[in-house]
């Protein structure tokens, strides 16, 4: 009887039932939009920060003293004069960047504290090198040699003349170099890039001369698998190109860790240490184990990074957490008042059929489920059209993938405890400021679905309470007063 009389009705009614399920569509859908975006905002912060420190790196350890001012951190060439006409010069200056180390032996000490799942050490380099030629001026005499005091003579019989020509011509390239653990490779800048051409590096080349070149740098050195990139004197041999999943690498040369700390004289020393808590959860109880057990150290987490990112991407993040979030919850406040008012209204004018039914021997519960039951169906009417024109508008998004800018660094202490990436200059943890293109994608997940579910069963019963409370009032007396 309930079901029969339930179809019956909503058949009778249904432009009211419509009308109805499309304001909870609406509201419904725009919290599965903005929720999605919101997702997707995530997906992209977690990209640009993990091509600074790479995939399952929870937090950073770097040194936190400051280094002291000194002349040697500035980089200096000095060329040996020579007495060819031409001379070709070339230096490489390598320097660590931040100009802090820490001892190996301090990633032994981080990998041992309560919740640490894995910790390894990095070294990251800054190489700056010149290269290019002298050339010898030419003495070009004035006229004719002659006796003092006639023309084109000088005193003593000297020519007189000037030198022409000459000069330098020198090419400067600036380019980074990070050291990376061969026997850890599963944690550290390198995994945020994936291995296009050639190979990876063994465990056994620890002090191999072999790079891993950034595909973006190799194409601009015409770099391949195969290739020789001498740095300070060293032979490296090119056995992979990797591509940044991000678009923009952590370095552009990735070399064993022993060969990093040979070519900056930097013998068992790191720049950076990269840690993964065994619970993600946690994470926050982790860094407070390291700062106080590893003295003399810095702990950067992702989150402490992420509030650093700048450009399109924090502001559109800030608005769809924000703005979005307290539109969604306006509207769909709206559209369940909406949805209430409406069917409270109904059942006003549904007084003589109401008043009819509890003569006839309905009670009032009777009454207010059959109009409970109404109601829900409308709202699940409303969440299926909701899930529809949300999922309509999250494809849309994903399909159009607005490019947002992301901005990192720039600022002393910027940047994942100084990582891979950054400039000269500044103290530990400074970064030149690096700027990511990321594409931004609105995914849906089951919880967003559940959500939605949940909104619609939420916005039924809303205006069933409305609709039911007024229909429980209701007098037979009331019907027979309508009754023409």
């Amino acid at each position: 009887m309930f079901f029969t009389y339930l179809r019956r009705e909503l058949r009778r009614r249904r432009k009211a039932a419509l009308v109805v399920a499309s304001g909870l569509a609406l509201g419904i859908a725009l919290v599965i939009v903005v929720n999605s975006v919101s997702n997707g905002m995530g997906k992209a912060q977690d990209k640009v920060l993990q091509s600074l420190y790479g995939l399952g790196t929870d937090m950073t350890v770097t040194k936190a003293s400051t280094p002291s001012a000194s002349g040697s951190q500035r980089p200096r060439f000095r060329f040996d004069a020579r007495g060819d006409d031409d001379s070709q010069q070339s230096s490489d200056r390598v320097m660590v960047q931040g100009f802090t180390t820490l001892g190996s032996s301090t990633v032994t000490k981080v990998a041992d504290q309560k919740g640490v799942s894995a910790a390894v050490g990095g070294l990251s380099l800054n190489v700056l090198k010149v290269d290019g030629r002298f050339t010898r001026g030419r003495f070009q005499q004035n006229g004719g040699g002659g006796a003092p005091g006639r023309p084109g003579g000088g005193s003593g019989g000297q020519p007189q003349g000037e030198v022409r020509g000459g000069g330098a011509d020198f090419d400067i390239n600036q380019y980074t170099v990070f050291g990376t653990d061969v026997t850890r490779t599963a944690l550290g800048p390198l995994t945020s890039s994936k291995i296009t051409s050639g190979r990876g590096f063994r465990a056994t080349e620890t002090n191999a001369a072999v790079a891993v070149a950034d595909s973006a740098y190799a194409k601009q050195k015409k770099y391949k698998v195969g290739s020789a990139v001498t740095v300070k004197g060293v032979k490296f041999e090119v056995i992979g190109i990797a591509t940044a999943d991000s678009g923009d690498s952590a370095a552009n040369l990735y070399v064993p860790l022993k060969r990093a700390q040979t070519l900056a004289d930097q013998k068992n020393k790191i720049t950076t240490i990269y840690v993964k808590a065994a619970d993600s959860q946690r994470i926050d109880t982790v860094k407070s184990a390291i700062q106080k057990n590893v003295s003399g150290t810095t702990v950067t987490t992702s989150s402490d990074l992420a509030k650093t990112v700048s450009g399109s991407l924090s502001t559109a993040s800030s608005l769809a957490t924000k703005v979005g979030r307290w539109l969604s919850v306006v509207v769909l406040v709206a559209a369940f008042l909406v949805a209430g008012l409406l069917t409270s209204s109904a059942v006003s004018r549904r007084v003589r059929e109401f008043g009819t039914l509890k003569a006839l021997g309905w009670k009032s519960g009777r009454v207010t489920r059959q109009v409970v039951g109404e109601a829900v169906v409308n709202g699940l009417v409303g969440g299926a059209l909701g899930i529809a024109l949300g999922l309509a508008g999250a494809y849309a998004v994903t399909a159009v993938s607005p490019s947002l800018q992301a901005q990192l660094g720039g600022t002393g202490g910027g940047g994942f405890g100084g990582g891979p990436g950054g400039g000269f200059g500044g103290g530990p943890g400074w970064q030149a400021a690096k700027t990511l293109e990321v594409a931004l994608t609105a995914p849906v997940s089951v919880t967003t679905i559940v959500l939605a579910v949940g909104l619609a069963v939420a916005g039924g019963l809303v205006a069933g309470a409305f609709g039911g409370w007024r229909a429980s009032r209701l007098r037979p007396a009331d019907a027979l007063r309508r009754v023409a």
